[in-house]
Formats: structure tokens, sequence, C-alpha cells
């Protein structure tokens, strides 16, 4: 150890003055970083605009949209209750039931055979649907 004290971490005097007396090198930011509470700038709201994959999230559901509508080669939809899965081509379900038929419909007339799991009860029988992504 050493008797020295921490004098060693503190700049000198001389260096103090000379440290201040030369302007500081860092290049400043072209615009302040906005904070939490700042409004974000005009750029970022138009990216969000422009982002195809944010526009797929925003659209219509896509049982909710017609089979002319769907850009998909194939639509599936299965039961939660039996886990029966239905899968048809786009081109076939536009021939079968038209270009204007809702997704939805077209997708509880593949699953109407009835459910394999059934309760007794006409009102509970029958598929329950789940379109999902193939």
């Amino acid at each position: 150890m050493s008797d020295k004290p921490a004098s060693w971490r503190m700049p000198t005097p001389k260096q103090m003055e000379k440290l201040t007396a030369k302007p500081d090198q860092r290049p400043l930011p072209a615009s302040p970083t906005p904070g939490p509470a700042d409004d974000l700038p005009e750029e970022y709201w138009d990216s969000i605009v422009r982002d195809p994959s944010g526009q797929i999230r925003t659209g219509i559901p896509i049982q909710q949209r017609r089979l002319s509508e769907i850009p998909r080669h194939v639509l599936r939809v299965s039961c939660r209750r039996c886990d029966r899965i239905v899968e048809i081509q786009t081109v076939d379900a536009v021939r079968l039931y038209g270009q204007h038929a809702v997704w939805k419909d077209v997708g509880m007339k593949l699953l109407d055979d009835g459910c394999q799991q059934r309760t007794g009860s006409r009102e509970d029988d029958g598929c329950w649907p789940s379109f999902e992504t193939p």
C-alpha cells in the first residue's frame, strides 16, 4: 500500500483549465432523443402505417372475409371439441361456394357432418370451429 493520497485521480488545476478552454469534441445529436412524455416524430408514424405486416393484423379477421379476399392457397378449419381438421384449397372453395361466400360460413358447412363428440343435446351438438392459418 502506498501512503499517497488519491490526488492522482483528480486532474490538476492546470489540466482542468486546459479541459475547460478546449471545446467539447463530441458531436452533438441532430435532434434530441424523445423521452416518454414527448410526442413521437412523424417519421415513426409513417413507418408504422406503411409496414405491410401491420396491415395484416389491423385488417378484417380471416373468418369474416369473403373467399375472394383471402390471399392464402389453403384454408383450414378445425373443431375445438373433437380436433377434426378440414382443409380446402381456396380455388376449390371459390368453385364450390362462390367468390362472395364468407369463410366462416364455408368453414361451418365443411364441419356440418356433426361433431364426433356428442352430448345428446341438439343445441350443444356440432363442431366449435377454429379458423387456423396453415
